[in-house]
């Protein structure tokens, strides 16, 4: 016997309007360092387009993930597209380590070899992009709590405004002192700040991928809470796994007493889970204690 919660979509989905706003910004910020770049001969201020690229790609999945998650369960996929946003996030990962590496053996050349650079434009292009940068993490600051696909896009926000402020230091040292190498260095840290985010994503990615249980679950406090639920004996094959990002989805077999009715049973452990784990879509098997046998046989 089972009970399943209502069905709720992607926390993502619920900050379109400001995934929107940011691609329209990343996508500006995008266009003005790379022809500035180009222009100026900056290595730093073209891995910064570069990394500001790689957010212009992750919000478009991620846009187009909430779009395929919001589509109807099928009979094939009878929990519809939801994990569209868990693969997004891994493809953003993968784009990222890219271009890391791509920036780290570009610096070494450019440190070797440092050409000249004009430090005015790429002053000013880098402070406009620290500000609009600035602008995208507050627009995702609350959306990056509850969604795996924002909290993505934030921390590349947040990376590209480090690497916009290298950037900057960078023309200002080659003004000042002219050691035009800090245009290497700059594109060196930039390269170097992309790595740890990426392993960190492509994580918490694979941990959905995985089914593993959410971090923010204790699955001996769910258990736990399961006992406690009035008419309960024992519980076994207990599974607490996420679907999507905001959408954590729980299995298990319990052993119930004779006399306890099965709808109140069903009743308070759904309630519980609710309520103490933001559980809303759960599936019970109750069980008494003449299916014992059975189980033991079908789980050896």
């Amino acid at each position: 016997m089972s009970s399943s919660g209502g069905t709720t979509g992607s926390s993502a989905a619920a900050y379109r309007q400001p995934l929107r706003m940011v691609l329209a910004i990343s996508a500006a910020v995008v266009v003005v360092e790379l022809v500035v770049g180009i222009a100026s001969g900056s290595l730093a201020l073209l891995a910064d387009a570069g990394h500001a690229f790689a957010d212009v790609v992750g919000t478009s999945l991620a846009l187009a993930s909430i779009w395929f998650g919001s589509r109807p369960a099928t009979g094939r996929r009878t929990f519809g597209f939801y994990r569209t946003e868990i693969f997004a996030a891994v493809f953003n990962a993968l784009l990222l380590f890219t271009i890391a590496v791509v920036l780290l053996v570009e610096s070494v050349q450019r440190f070797i070899d440092a050409p000249l650079v004009s430090t005015g434009p790429v002053l000013m292009a880098s402070a406009g992009a620290l500000l609009a940068q600035a602008t995208c993490a507050w627009l995702l600051r609350s959306g990056q709590r509850e969604s795996l696909t924002l909290r993505g896009a934030y921390l590349e926000v947040l990376g590209d405004a480090l690497g916009s402020a290298a950037v900057l230091v960078s023309a200002l040292v080659i003004t000042f002192t002219g050691f035009r190498q800090a245009d290497a260095v700059a594109s060196a840290f930039i390269g170097l700040l992309i790595l740890p985010r990426t392993v960190a994503l492509l994580r918490d990615a694979m941990d959905v991928l995985l089914e593993a249980t959410p971090k923010d679950v204790d699955l001996e406090d769910v258990r736990g809470h399961i006992l406690e639920a009035p008419g309960v004996r024992s519980v076994h094959d207990l599974h607490v796994w996420t679907i999507t990002s905001g959408r954590n989805v729980v299995s298990a077999h319990v052993l119930i007493d004779p006399q306890a009715r099965h709808a109140d049973v069903l009743d308070g452990l759904c309630r519980c889970l609710a309520t103490q784990f933001d559980i809303d879509h759960s599936t019970f098997q109750l069980e008494t204690e003449d299916r014992t046998p059975h189980e033991a046989d079908a789980h050896r």
